[in-house]
């Protein structure tokens, strides 16, 4: 049984840090459903589990190495209030955004600038859902790696591409020379989404702002078109996951149609 003292153990918890995840391309997944989403996709190399959880969970963990560790050992690796017991050294999926466009992509989301870790993973968990094809987290952007992040997408981090870009604006070209109408939100714009109609069946990237201060006038000018959401009663603004949920719902319905 490991302790924290333990290198391995002290060695994965380095990897709570954006610098640790970074300089060995490893992360966490905490608790059985991300660590059952993540071995679906082949990216575990070793799972720490108290003795508990592994006798509990023996099952879903199959072939995967498992480390069993002590109460102390779980607490120090684990980010969560109650821990489940089971952690896990995932490999970073290593996603690219010239893989994605390669693909010939029809819907994707871009946040610039996005920094809170919960919004990240929602967005994640709903381009998931609308059928789009990867997440750009461009700028100064949350780590989508970070623990809350990777919770918060409920195991979609596994399933679509994430890619990080720190130059929102050159993202912005790439996505156009790549075939991509790029739609902007903004409280401001020059086209309600009441408004876009046939538009919105073409492959399309959705570019979204930060939490706080929206997306900045400069990314916004260089897209095809500003859309508003329309909103009704004093409401003038809403939740970046929210308003990305909106946009990437009408852009999946009318590809779908056609």
């Amino acid at each position: 049984m490991l302790s924290e003292r333990s290198s391995r153990v002290t060695d994965a918890v380095k990897l709570q840090r954006r610098a640790g995840r970074n300089a060995t391309g490893r992360f966490l997944a905490e608790g059985p459903n991300l660590i059952e989403a993540a071995a679906r996709h082949g990216l575990i190399e070793t799972v720490f589990a108290t003795e508990a959880a592994e006798h509990r969970y023996r099952p879903m963990l199959g072939d995967l190495e498992v480390c069993t560790v002590s109460e102390r050992a779980m607490k120090a690796l684990s980010e969560t209030v109650t821990p489940a017991g089971l952690v896990a050294v995932c490999r970073l999926p290593g996603a690219t955004l010239d893989a994605v466009l390669a693909g010939g992509p029809a819907l994707i989301a871009v946040a610039a600038d996005l920094s809170d870790p919960g919004n990240a993973g929602t967005l994640i968990r709903l381009a998931e859902a609308m059928g789009a094809a990867a997440v750009v987290l461009a700028g100064d952007s949350v780590d989508p790696y970070n623990a809350k992040c990777v919770r918060s997408s409920a195991g979609s981090i596994f399933s679509i591409p994430v890619v990080t870009e720190a130059d929102a604006v050159d993202v912005i070209g790439r996505l156009r020379r790549a075939g991509l109408q790029v739609l902007a939100t903004t409280l401001d714009g020059d086209l309600s989404l009441d408004d876009a109609g046939e538009m919105l069946a073409r492959p399309t990237a959705w570019v979204l702002g930060s939490e706080a201060r929206g997306l900045p006038s400069d990314l916004a000018a260089l897209a095809d078109r500003r859309v508003t959401i329309p909103m009704s009663g004093g409401v003038d603004s809403l939740n970046v996951a929210v308003a990305a949920a909106v946009c990437l719902y009408q852009s999946a319905r009318a590809q779908r149609r056609g």
